[in-house]
This record gives structure tokens, C-alpha cells and sequence, in this order.
């Protein structure tokens, strides 16, 4: 299981268990695409286990955005604890003290 969810107040929580692979990106693609069609939802947050998700990642939310707009469902994604993403080889938020 590379995934795991939990429907709240019609929002349907999706978190990535690990960062993901070339080897894992399809499998994890599937199953955020059978947990949506499952739930129906109106809404999908998708949860990243770090601010700067991998290629694959990335690529997984890419196919999971498509499928959700094919069935009129937004969807936001965001990295660990609600933290903005990063891509792939941009430096990272500056922090203010």
C-alpha cells in the first residue's frame, strides 16, 4: 500500500506514504484513482511526505489531476502538515525569524 486516506466532512484525504519511484509511480497512481472513484468526493487533498516531492511524484499527481477534473472533483496537494510543494531543483521557502 503506498497510499492512505480517510474521508472527512466530504474531503477526501490522500497521503503518500513514501516518496515515490519510477517502479512505484504507476502503482500508486491506481491506487489514488480507485480510492477516488470509490469515494466520490467532492474534494481531494493530496498529502506529500516531503516539501519537495520526487519526478515521479509529481508525476502521480499529474495523472491524479487529470482524473479528477475528468469527473468535475478539484483537488489540492500539499507537502507534509499543509507545507507548500517545492519542485524539483528550486530552493526552499526562506524562513523568516
Amino acid at each position: 500500500m503506498l497510499v492512505s486516506h480517510a474521508l472527512k466532512d466530504g474531503v477526501l484525504h490522500l497521503r503518500l506514504l513514501r516518496e515515490l519511484d519510477v517502479t512505484s509511480r504507476a502503482a500508486a497512481a491506481l491506487e489514488i484513482e480507485a480510492i477516488v472513484s470509490a469515494y466520490r468526493p467532492g474534494r481531494v487533498l493530496l498529502e506529500f511526505p516531503t516539501p519537495c516531492p520526487s519526478p515521479a511524484s509529481f508525476s502521480a499527481l499529474a495523472r491524479a489531476r487529470r482524473m479528477c477534473a475528468s469527473l468535475g472533483i478539484a483537488l489540492t496537494a500539499s507537502g507534509p502538515g499543509s507545507v507548500p510543494l517545492q519542485t524539483p531543483g528550486s530552493a526552499p521557502p526562506a524562513r523568516t525569524a
